[in-house]
């Protein structure tokens, strides 16, 4: 019973490991994203600004999520640098999301708009592309010590019905 016991624990600290593993993914995959939130209408606007050194991020990535969504009444801006439009497009879901070239270094805006009077609330994020290669090797790592985990404690669980069985 002491070596069940045992092995209860270490598979249950590799699901632990696997699910604190899975948090330090999501930082890092949003490590360096800037998000903002608030409420547009045809007057008010959301900006999100973030800085991005060409040299480190060749392509930015920005997403837009609209709680009370109606089709092409919001559009989405970013600006480079220089204040110049490098995307201008109607939101025609409720979750957008689009990649972007960094030919500058510096500050990028993305603003959200909408032609409605009624405010509705909106949430938006800009920032690097994030490392696919490390982002798929972490989530890996995390899936496979809570599948082991899993496992484990399942192996765990039928070994100990069946010497219950035994010992009857």
């Amino acid at each position: 019973m002491q070596k069940t016991g045992l092995f209860i624990v270490i598979f249950g600290i590799l699901i632990v490991a696997g699910l604190a593993i899975s948090v330090i993914e999501n930082q890092i995959t949003l490590e360096g994203i800037t998000q903002g939130n608030g409420k547009v209408d045809s007057v008010q606007v959301v900006t999100i600004s973030v800085d991005l050194n060409k040299n480190e991020t060749p392509i930015g990535i920005f997403a837009v999520q609209i709680m009370e969504f109606k089709e092409n009444m919001f559009s989405v801006k970013i600006l480079d640098p220089s204040g110049t439009e490098i995307i201008s497009e109607r939101i025609i879901e409720e979750t957008t999301e689009q990649e972007f070239k960094v030919l500058d270094s510096g500050k990028y805006e993305l603003i959200i708009q909408s032609f409605e009077d009624k405010e509705s609330y909106v949430a938006g994020a800009i920032g690097p592309l994030p490392d696919a290669e490390k982002k798929f090797i972490i989530s890996n790592i995390s899936t496979l010590c809570i599948i082991i985990g899993m496992i484990g404690l399942g192996v765990v669980v039928i070994y100990e019905i069946k010497n219950k069985r035994k010992s009857i």
